[in-house]
């Protein structure tokens, strides 16, 4: 299997995208990659900080999309960039899968125009994979499609339960509708329509759920329009910094604090890399005809490495092929 992966987005491209790259082929033998940028470049890091490229091959180009830059620049102004070329490889079938850690809004306008859509589906959505109390749920949209219709939250919510079936192995996953409140009634005409919507399909709905029971892990995919998903996801990911900053300035404030901190050392760091983001590697655009997925723009090499196993999960389960299959099969 080959992945192609941007070796120049995010913001610690590209000596992290480069070493997660080589730990991810270095753990699994089926597996080669494409690192899109600069060959100059990617071969002067590699080789100062002593990184095999042993089945890595570098496909050279000239530009980069930065985090400033308009979403249509990878279409238009900036054809010649890491990000661009990894989209042109990946519709010419020369890879697999394509991941990337740069402009969020150019990879998901990547996904939509240059990839395209699956048949049927009529927006493509962001869709990060989040921990819970009890394990991990996907928000899907995560900030791809702020203004979104009934049908599109339904359509978000198949491949929801398609992808967390097949790739992160959870049976019958549980839906749930984010909404201010757990009654049918609330919520705008948009989530009353969706909620009727949901109960009438054959998904495993569990009804509308409220922000502060979604951390619980009250369902395993969390369904809302694109503007709601990326205010859910920001908070999230706030509060968790928020709360291990203060747990650091607990243990660390005092002498007290220091003597507990060494009989719990252990169990703070398995709380650390609970709630940690790179622990799911990254979030795929779902709704694209190949996989696409985004890995969080202060990736480290073990975000990139796990972001690689996971698309490289997403094609073994054929989860595309599911998701058309379903979805058109509605028509």
């Amino acid at each position: 299997m080959k992945i192609i992966v941007d070796a120049f987005g995010g913001d610690n491209a590209p000596l992290e995208i480069i070493k997660g790259c080589a730990e991810a082929v270095a753990e699994f033998d089926d597996l080669s990659i494409i690192l899109t940028g600069d060959e100059g470049k990617i071969l002067k890091v590699a080789n100062d900080n002593n990184i095999s490229l042993d089945r890595i091959e570098i496909h050279h180009c000239t530009e980069v999309i930065t985090m400033d830059d308009h979403a249509d620049a990878v279409l238009k102004s900036k054809k010649d960039s890491s990000m661009a070329v990894g989209f042109n490889l990946l519709k010419n079938g020369e890879g697999d899968a394509f991941v990337s850690a740069g402009n969020s809004g150019a990879l998901c306008m990547g996904a939509t125009l240059a990839v395209k859509r699956i048949k049927g589906i009529k927006r493509p959505a962001f869709s990060p994979v989040m921990p819970s109390a009890n394990g991990f749920f996907m928000l899907v949209d995560g900030g791809a499609n702020v203004d979104c219709r009934p049908e599109m939250l339904v359509q978000f919510a198949v491949m929801g339960s398609i992808y967390m079936n097949r790739v992160m192995k959870i049976d019958n996953p549980r839906v749930g509708l984010a909404n201010v409140g757990t009654e049918d009634h609330k919520g705008t005409e948009l989530y009353q329509t969706t909620y009727q919507l949901l109960k009438e399909s054959n998904l495993n709905f569990v009804g509308n759920v409220e922000g502060r029971d979604i951390p619980q892990g009250i369902c395993d995919v969390v369904v809302c329009d694109g503007f709601t998903g990326n205010l859910i996801l920001k908070t999230y990911e706030g509060v968790a910094m928020v709360v291990m900053n203060e747990i650091k300035n607990l243990f660390t404030g005092s002498l007290k604090g220091k003597l507990s901190a060494s009989l719990v050392l252990g169990d703070i760091k398995k709380l650390k890399k609970k709630l940690d983001h790179n622990t799911y590697g990254g979030a795929p655009v779902l709704g694209a005809s190949k996989p696409v997925f985004k890995a969080h723009g202060s990736a480290k090499a073990v975000t990139v490495k796990n972001a690689i196993r996971l698309s490289r999960d997403y094609v073994l389960a054929d989860a595309i092929g599911e998701i058309s299959k379903v979805i058109n099969s509605e028509d």
